[in-house]
């Protein structure tokens, strides 16, 4: 008879244990693993988000940066974490970029290792031009490509970055053929935009903003749904001509796959929150960000597309990282 009650109240305790993990978790300090430096935007959402959930959640969420071999070394210690919701990856793109460029050199999935969480902020592509090229409108600039295949220039902080995919997505759309020019890093290409040493840059929002304010880099379109409350007067890509041309770049929270339902809807829930906050939109507009919170299904579907339209785009160009 013992053995009948206790047989019992085990299969009630099971039956309830996703209720009880939703209630108590957190239960300790959560880590939120970034794979850059301090100071990027990247980090600067996460810390954000880390606050916000400490003070929704009850726990502290403390930021680790683990920086190195463009957010592999992150992504990694993330996938090989335990799958109890106490070690999460904040990423951002490029972390749907790394099947394309280190397929054979990780030993995760980009996909299946993870459980997308929610994104939470977006920078939408905004394309700059410098000196060298005294143009008003994106369709003067796209009548240039296409009178002179391989003249215009376009930098980007290196060859397989975001911006360059984001330059070659765009050259597809519209059939032309732009000279891409790879840096190392973004900073470099903002000194040779302004010196004229290159025409554009398919750059984030975040990256160019000070210029575009200061006058010293012309925008000549947003891509985004809508146009910037930071720059009014700058058209979308759709208003100027552009078609639906989109490269956002987003910042998200991932979980290692095999995550318990619970921990990742109480997730989910102080993502949404977190984006919908008035003080988080005026906090990150002012980075040039916009706040949004893709989840779950929608999320996973999104990093799925990236991921196959990137690893096409790497394909063709014949591109793989060392």
């Amino acid at each position: 008879m013992f053995k009948k009650y206790h047989a019992l109240a085990l299969l009630a305790l099971a039956a309830t244990a996703p209720g009880i993990q939703a209630q108590t978790y957190p239960a300790k300090p959560v880590k939120l693993v970034v794979g850059f430096a301090a100071g990027g935007p990247t980090d600067v959402v996460a810390r954000a988000f880390a606050d916000h959930a400490s003070r929704a959640l009850g726990q502290p969420f403390v930021v680790e940066n683990k920086p190195g071999a463009n957010t592999i070394l992150a992504a990694a210690a993330v996938a090989a974490a335990p799958n109890d919701g106490y070690t999460l990856l904040f990423a951002a793109t490029n972390h749907t970029m790394i099947p394309a460029l280190y397929a054979s050199q990780v030993k995760f999935d980009a996909q299946r290792s993870f459980r997308p969480v929610c994104s939470v902020a977006t920078s939408p592509t905004v394309l700059v031009v410098g000196r060298s090229m005294p143009i008003k409108t994106l369709g003067q600039y796209i009548d240039k490509a296409k009178k002179e295949p391989g003249r215009v220039t376009a930098g980007s902080a290196g060859s397989g970055s975001s911006g360059h995919f984001a330059t070659e997505i765009f050259a597809r759309a519209q059939r032309i053929d732009l000279n891409h020019v790879p840096y190392k890093g973004a900073a470099p290409v903002i000194t040779d935009l302004m010196g004229g040493q290159i025409d554009s840059s398919f750059a984030t929002l975040g990256s160019v903003l000070p210029q575009i304010q200061s006058g010293k880099l012309a925008a000549l379109a947003v891509g985004a749904p809508q146009r910037s409350p930071l720059l009014p007067g700058v058209p979308t890509f759709a208003e100027a001509g552009g078609g639906s041309y989109a490269a956002d770049a987003w910042y998200g929270v991932l979980a290692p796959a095999g995550i318990p339902a619970p921990v990742a809807q109480a997730l989910e829930r102080t993502a949404t929150e977190f984006a919908s906050s008035e003080a988080t939109v005026q906090k990150l507009r002012q980075l040039g960000l916009d706040t949004s919170a893709t989840c779950g299904a929608a999320f996973a579907t999104q990093l799925g597309r990236e991921v196959t339209t990137y690893s096409q785009i790497a394909k063709d160009l014949n591109l793989q990282a060392n």
